[in-house]
């Protein structure tokens, strides 16, 4: 049974009404990029726990979470409110298997997210493995407005560090952002209009999909691949998608 670790809150930053991340001070085990954890609060005399996913890579501390709070969230209503020096839950040893050593080797990897569950991503684009490991990665991020667009300096970053190794592209559904695509991910990738704006392929020879984030995003956006060939990535039969709903 994990264990349960007292961590603190260092800083909580309020992105929008409803977007927020929380930097916490806590000794966990050692994790591998793209894995979770769980936080929790104890409300009501109640311990309340939820999974989330780092969003800090293994080697950063203060640990960094995202977290978007929905109307009937009760730790994520309460986990907004936390403020520097206060007390929160983290369990001391991570899991799930959205990490790069279950990946088969490819030339080219696209990550696909929806809303906070970008969050494994940037756990895994600032290590050094996927650009030891790929020759180009694309890192595509859909939300509903632009002001839900937020790491923006780090994606920044990782195009000045990488240039024509890294594209990003952002998909915004409520408004009409430039440079943006409006609509969904699985459209995008049906049409065509995804890989054109890109400037880049899906290939079963070559790529490799990511994908986190709303589960209609992911069920149909693998249904819409497999349509293409490619395949569900399983330990005893290597394919070209790896999923985790992140809900």
């Amino acid at each position: 049974m994990a264990q349960w670790i007292q961590g603190t809150v260092v800083d909580n930053i309020h992105w929008t009404e409803n977007l927020f991340s929380l930097k916490i001070d806590a000794i966990v085990d050692s994790f591998s990029a793209g894995q979770f954890t769980s936080l929790a609060l104890d409300i009501d005399g109640k311990r309340v726990a939820r999974p989330y996913s780092y969003l800090s890579s293994p080697d950063q501390l203060p640990l960094e979470f995202f977290f978007y709070t929905a109307t009937d969230g009760v730790l994520s209503n309460a986990l907004v409110r936390l403020q520097a020096g206060d007390p929160v839950w983290v369990k001391q040893k991570a899991n799930g298997f959205f990490v790069l050593n279950e990946i088969p080797e490819a030339e080219e990897l696209w990550m696909l997210g929806t809303g906070t569950g970008v969050a494994p991503f940037f756990s895994i684009l600032n290590t050094d493995e996927p650009w030891q490991r790929f020759k180009t990665i694309v890192l595509v991020h859909a939300v509903r407005t632009e002001a839900d667009l937020r790491y923006q300096e780090m994606i920044a970053r990782l195009q000045n560090n990488y240039g024509e190794r890294f594209s990003f592209q952002a998909f915004v559904s409520r408004e009409s952002v430039p440079g943006t695509i409006t609509g969904r991910i699985p459209a995008a990738i049906e049409n065509g209009s995804l890989e054109h704006s890109v400037g880049r392929k899906m290939r079963v020879d070559k790529s490799h999909f990511m994908l986190c984030g709303n589960p209609d995003m992911v069920k149909d956006s693998v249904d819409i691949l497999k349509s293409r060939g490619f395949t569900k990535n399983r330990r005893r039969t290597p394919g070209h998608i790896t999923v985790e709903n992140y809900w």
